[in-house]
């Protein structure tokens, strides 16, 4: 890999500006300098209108007699909502042994530790004996609609994979079990009326969408989180509105408790269309599967946390409510660890961190456990 200075990469990469809403092709270009060397080959994939990038450097590809890994990132970032926001909000500071900046932890910091444990692992010789792929996305907070196809395609016939989000507490802790993530609109359509003249005639969808939002939270359990998030609709207040659109989201802990909620979302359309006399269209589904630690994955986060011993500063690991591109691939059968960023904190808002240290602690962590699979340790 190029050399690059750990601290001028982060800071380039954080200078551009690359949101889910408009992702910046030119941290894909500066991630394709760093990486381009003899033997790598670089594929690049993009949607139909050229907006969405996602960068595969392809390194030791496997083969038959080879194991197979995925190391994962994404360049994106989540748009800043808040007008109150830091401008501009592309830039790195330093204070004390924290950087600050917008995706320093969520995730250009975990790319620039991708490129440091494969920079340390592939001066090894057992480098030759592993096959791996780097995949980085550009819409993963958005839910990686445009690359789910691709890393379920890159997925196929691997044995493990690594993505780099930040760790799920500062202390470096791992995310273990993950829930799902599903998102929904329900476009309610009712009848106008005049709210004066004659109001019995209407069939008001603001109220209905109100009650589809209170069944929704009725659904709200242990292992079910369901969040109605908006309704959008209305008209003057003369007039009974015939439109409104509810979306809502959920986190399943297991596929079959996402495969009941289907039933029972199903059923309170069917209760709520009879009582107020609307119809309901439903959209949406199940964009995140959960993922569940299998016998597979607990081998792999046992190999992680040996090496972080064996390193001298053991982690732990903790259930997440959170979801990742580390869903999609262990709904592929692959066992993933997907918290091997670095560790930082206030990730999606203005005053987001990475701790310094943590760029060297993780790098070498990958590069341990690298070398562990490398070496043939069965999962």
């Amino acid at each position: 890999m190029n050399s690059l200075d750990r601290r001028e990469l982060l800071s380039r990469l954080v200078a551009l500006d690359s949101t889910s809403s408009r992702p910046n092709l030119e941290v894909v270009d500066l991630l394709s300098e760093v990486v381009d060397r003899p033997g790598v080959r670089l594929h690049r994939h993009t949607t139909a209108d050229g907006q969405k990038a996602n960068l595969i450097a392809f390194l030791g590809p496997a083969r038959a007699d080879r194991a197979g890994l995925i190391l994962s990132g994404h360049t994106d970032v989540v748009p800043a909502l808040e007008p109150d926001w830091e401008s501009p909000p592309f830039a790195l500071s330093e204070r004390g042994d924290r950087w600050y900046g917008r995706g320093t932890a969520d995730m250009k910091g975990g790319i620039a530790v991708i490129l440091a444990a494969l920079k340390a692992f592939e001066t090894g010789a057992v480098a030759i004996s592993i096959g791996y792929d780097v995949m980085i996305n550009s819409d993963e907070e958005t839910g990686s609609l445009s690359s789910a196809p691709l890393i379920a395609k890159l997925a196929q016939g691997k044995t493990a994979a690594l993505t780099y989000e930040p760790s799920a507490l500062p202390d470096g802790t791992l995310a273990g079990a993950r829930a799902g993530s599903g998102n929904w609109s329900l476009t309610v359509r009712g009848k106008s009326a005049h709210a004066g003249r004659n109001p019995d005639d209407g069939r008001n969808a603001m109220v209905a969408a109100a009650a589809l939002a209170i069944g929704l939270k009725a659904f709200h359990r242990d292992g079910l989180s369901v969040n109605p998030a908006r309704i959008d609709g209305g008209s003057a207040n003369n007039v009974v509105p015939d439109l409104a659109v509810l979306r809502f989201n959920i986190r399943p802990r297991e596929l079959a408790t996402a495969e009941l909620f289907s039933l029972e979302l199903a059923a309170l359309i069917a209760r709520i269309e009879a009582e107020h006399q609307v119809t309901i269209h439903a959209h949406g589904g199940i964009s995140r599967p959960p993922k569940p630690l299998d016998a597979k994955a607990e081998k792999l986060f046992g190999i992680v946390e040996e090496c972080s011993t064996l390193l001298g500063a053991p982690i732990s690991r903790i259930s997440s409510g959170g979801v990742c591109d580390g869903n999609n691939i262990a709904a592929c059968g692959v066992p993933v660890v997907d918290t091997m960023g670095v560790r930082g904190g206030a990730i999606h808002s203005p005053d987001e961190f990475m701790i310094v240290p943590s760029l060297a602690e993780r790098a070498k962590l990958s590069a341990l456990v690298l070398h562990r699979l490398a070496t043939g340790t069965p999962l």
